[in-house]
C-alpha cells in the first residue's frame, strides 16, 4: 500500500498543479459538457472516478454513479468496470476503496466501511452476474461483519477509526457509515449471497441513535451542529421513507446555510470536526467547501418536495458548469473551485452522469 501512496498521491497532485494553470474546458452546453465529461472517464477497462486528477477506479464515486449510467446506457461499460474491480478485488483477496493504475488495490486513507455496500449495491442494480464472484463476495460479507459492526447493537463499531465520505475527518460511527449498512442490508435481501443483516431492523437502528426529533446527528458522539451528509443519505438511500422526517432535515440544512451557494456542505464550519492530520495540507476541504456529488442527490430529494426550488438549483448548477466549461469536484464556501497550495478542483467527475439525470 505504500507504493501505491507514493505513486497515486505524487501524480494527482500533479495533474492538479497542471489544471491550475490550463484546467481542461468542455464546450456546449451544461448536458453536452456533462456528456463528454462522462464520455472521457471511459477508458476502455473501467470508468475512472475523473478525466483529471482522479484516473483510479474509486468504488464509492462509482457507485454513487452507477444507476445514472445504466439509464444513460453505458451498462456495457459498467459490467467491464465491475468485472475489473471484482478481478483485481478477487486477486488480492480484500475490497478496498481504490484500485490504483498499477490495478492493485489500497485503502484511502484507511478501510472504509461503504467500499462492500457501494460495490454490492452497483452489483444489484446493474444486474451483474455474480456467480463466478459468489464465494469471494460470501467471504467479504463475512469479514466485513466481524470487522465493522458490533453484532449486539448491529450498528458500527464506535470505537474504529475508518475511511469513509467523509475520508478526513474522526467520526464516531457515522450516520452516513450507518446508512450504508443500512443500504448494503437492504441490497442482500434480493441477492443470492450470504446475509448476516437478516434480522436486523435499520430503519429504526438510524432513528433511536441519531435522529433528533429535529435532524440526524452526525455520529454516536451526537455533536449539536448539523451535517450535510447526516441529514441526505438516510432518505437518498431509501432507508428512511418519513415525510416529516425529510421536511425537517431539510429545512435544518437551509438553516445552517449547508445548501448556499450552492448544495451541499458537511458542515457550515470546521471548529466540531476532528480531522487527520493531512488536511492541514487541504485545510477546509471537508467542512464548509461544497460538495457536487451531494448537491446532485439533495436536488434529487428536493423535487420530491418543491418541484419549483429544485428546477431553480438545477439552473444555478446548469449556469455553473457552462461558467466553468467543466463538471467541478468540489467548491470553497462562497462556491469558488477550491485550491490549496497543492491541489486544484478537479471540473472533469463522473458525477456529471447524475446531472444528465436530474
Amino acid at each position: 500500500m505504500v507504493i501505491e501512496y507514493l505513486t497515486e498521491g505524487p501524480k494527482t497532485i500533479f495533474s492538479s498543479w497542471k489544471q491550475r494553470f490550463s484546467p481542461k474546458a468542455y464546450q456546449g452546453s451544461a448536458n453536452e459538457i456533462c456528456t463528454e465529461i462522462v464520455k472521457a472517464c471511459w477508458n476502455g477497462k473501467y470508468f475512472q472516478t475523473s478525466a483529471q486528477n482522479f484516473t483510479q477506479f474509486w468504488v464509492r464515486d462509482f457507485g454513487w454513479c452507477t444507476k445514472a449510467l445504466m439509464d444513460l446506457g453505458y451498462k456495457e461499460e459498467v459490467h467491464k468496470t465491475l468485472k475489473y474491480a471484482l478481478n483485481r478485488f478477487k486477486e488480492h483477496h480484500k475490497i478496498t476503496t481504490t484500485i490504483a493504475a498499477n490495478e492493485r488495490p489500497f485503502d484511502f486513507p484507511v478501510p472504509a466501511v461503504d467500499s462492500l455496500p457501494w460495490l454490492i449495491h452497483s452489483i444489484r442494480i446493474s444486474r451483474f452476474v455474480v456467480y463466478p464472484y459468489q464465494n469471494f463476495l460470501n467471504k467479504e460479507i463475512e469479514k466485513f461483519f466481524q470487522t465493522f459492526i458490533n453484532p449486539q447493537t448491529g450498528i458500527v463499531k464506535p470505537e474504529l477509526h475508518v475511511s469513509s465520505i467523509k475520508d478526513q475527518a474522526i467520526r464516531k460511527s457515522s450516520c452516513y457509515d450507518n446508512c450504508m449498512v443500512a443500504l448494503l442490508a437492504k441490497d442482500l435481501k434480493s441477492m443470492n449471497l450470504y446475509n448476516p443483516f437478516d434480522k436486523i431492523h435499520y430503519p429504526e437502528l438510524l432513528k433511536r441513535h441519531f435522529w433528533n426529533g429535529k435532524f440526524f446527528y452526525d455520529d454516536l458522539s451526537k455533536p449539536e451542529y448539523v451535517a450535510g451528509d447526516a441529514n441526505l443519505f438516510p432518505f437518498a438511500l431509501g432507508i428512511i421513507n418519513d415525510e416529516e422526517m425529510l421536511k425537517s432535515s431539510l429545512a435544518e440544512i437551509h438553516r445552517a446555510g449547508l445548501d448556499s451557494p450552492y448544495p451541499l456542505k458537511y458542515t457550515s464550519s470546521r471548529k466540531h470536526v476532528k480531522f487527520v492530520w493531512q488536511e492541514l495540507l487541504m485545510r477546509n476541504y471537508e467542512s464548509d467547501a461544497i460538495w457536487m456529488h451531494m448537491g446532485l442527490l439533495y436536488v434529487k430529494l428536493f423535487k420530491t418536495m418543491d418541484k419549483e426550488k429544485a428546477t431553480e438549483i438545477k439552473q444555478k448548477y446548469q449556469e455553473l458548469i457552462e461558467q466553468l466549461h467543466g463538471f467541478p469536484k468540489v467548491l470553497t464556501a462562497d462556491g469558488k473551485p477550491y485550491t490549496s497550495l497543492f491541489y486544484t478542483c478537479d471540473r472533469s467527475m463522473l458525477w456529471a452522469a447524475n446531472y444528465l439525470m436530474l
